[in-house]
């Protein structure tokens, strides 16, 4: 649901979006860590928020950092 944001930060398209892993957060709402292989042997970590159920919102995307490698831990940020 984040691909078409994370790929309007990038300015690039990619063939290959698969999460391979993630952690929660819970705050007011819930916070997803994602780590998604993106082709090749590249990686990104990916913030994800997902409101309360009753205040009806969408995913966002909230940070994410790139160049992440299979190994790299998946930490909060």
């Amino acid at each position: 649901k984040v691909k078409a944001q994370i790929e309007e930060k990038e300015g690039k398209t990619f063939d290959v979006f698969t999460a391979v892993e993630f952690k929660t957060q819970l705050v007011a709402g819930t916070n997803y860590f994602i780590k998604v292989h993106v082709g090749n042997e590249e990686f990104m970590h990916l913030r994800v928020f997902k409101s309360l159920p009753h205040e009806n919102e969408q995913l966002s995307l909230h940070s994410y950092q790139g160049s992440k490698k299979k190994h790299d831990e998946l930490a909060y940020f």
